[in-house]
């Protein structure tokens, strides 16, 4: 399937552009309707404006869309979420039938089958390949920590994380789950997966882009971070806990806006690729039994 970008949010298709080749986890929406999207290992999606958004209901099947919540998405059919978007890009004409497609067998894969599909976005006419950028800041001890969270982002990129899919499973070492229950935490989980990444440390990248004082990011991010750091950890998700803890005992060695949005973006690409295997993992299909209203099938 072939796309071209196009000059609506010039920026924003350039980042994009220059993070290609890579490879990530397909998702689909669940909530909003024909819509595909992935987590883009692109650190400028968190804080880059758009200068040109459309409603998304009402854009044509086959629009790309960048989002501050760090994801690639793709229309291919009705929407219902009436969410301002970023449009960069379109499918070719002679393609969508293939994007329809490929959303009805992404949509078997996330609600029933649980097989993953991944997806490749490249150049075109130019050899794939996969590679998760590197930021670097000055002080060692906050550069060594961006290291370790980059590694292991790289190791659970494509590959299920070991204790999301022990948790899944239900081997919950700490006995999270009242008398005995998964699915509670599993909803709990990824009630607070989701807004750690997109909300916490992605909006904590935009506020130092937005020129919030280093000592306000500081506090904020202990506000925001530890908490839910915290009961993810207790739900089983303890590296998650671990890097979140040392990224807040470490706040004060970080001297600069920059350094401080670098170590915040790598959490938050972390965090985002933990909620996008939290959503391929989870049993959708529990919910067959539980439609809308006057809905069919």
């Amino acid at each position: 399937m072939i796309a071209e970008l196009d000059e609506r949010n010039a920026a924003l298709a350039q980042s994009v552009w220059d993070a290609l080749p890579y490879r990530s986890l397909q998702g689909h929406a669940l909530v909003a309707g024909h819509h595909l999207y992935h987590v883009a290992p692109v650190h400028a999606l968190l804080h880059q404006r758009g200068t040109h958004t459309v409603d998304r209901r009402e854009a044509p099947d086959g629009t790309l869309f960048a989002s501050r919540l760090q994801h690639l998405g793709i229309k291919y059919g009705e929407l219902t979420e009436p969410m301002p978007a970023v449009p960069i890009g379109q499918v070719l004409p002679e393609h969508l039938d293939t994007l329809v497609e490929s959303g009805a067998a992404i949509w078997e894969s996330l609600y029933r089958s649980k097989k993953p599909i991944v997806a490749e976005v490249r150049r075109a006419g130019e050899a794939g390949g996969h590679s998760l950028p590197r930021l670097s800041v000055a002080d060692p001890q906050i550069d060594a920590l961006i290291g370790e969270v980059h590694a292991e982002t790289e190791r659970i990129w494509l590959s299920p994380p070991e204790d999301l899919a022990d948790l899944h499973d239900g081997r919950i070492p700490s006995g999270a789950g009242s008398f005995s229950t998964v699915l509670t935490t599993l909803v709990f989980v990824n009630g607070e997966t989701r807004p750690l990444g997109y909300a916490c440390f992605g909006g904590l990248v935009r506020a130092a882009y937005e020129d919030m004082p280093l000592e306000s990011l500081r506090h904020m991010a202990r506000l925001l971070a530890a908490t839910p750091a915290e009961f993810l950890g207790y739900c089983g998700l303890g590296k998650l806990h671990e890097f979140t803890q040392r990224a807040l005992g470490g706040l004060d060695r970080i001297s600069s806006r920059d350094d401080f949005a670098a170590l915040m973006a790598h959490l938050a690409l972390y965090v985002n690729c933990l909620g996008g295997w939290n959503l391929q993992l989870f049993p959708w299909h529990l919910g067959d039994g539980l439609r809308r209203e006057g809905a069919l099938g």
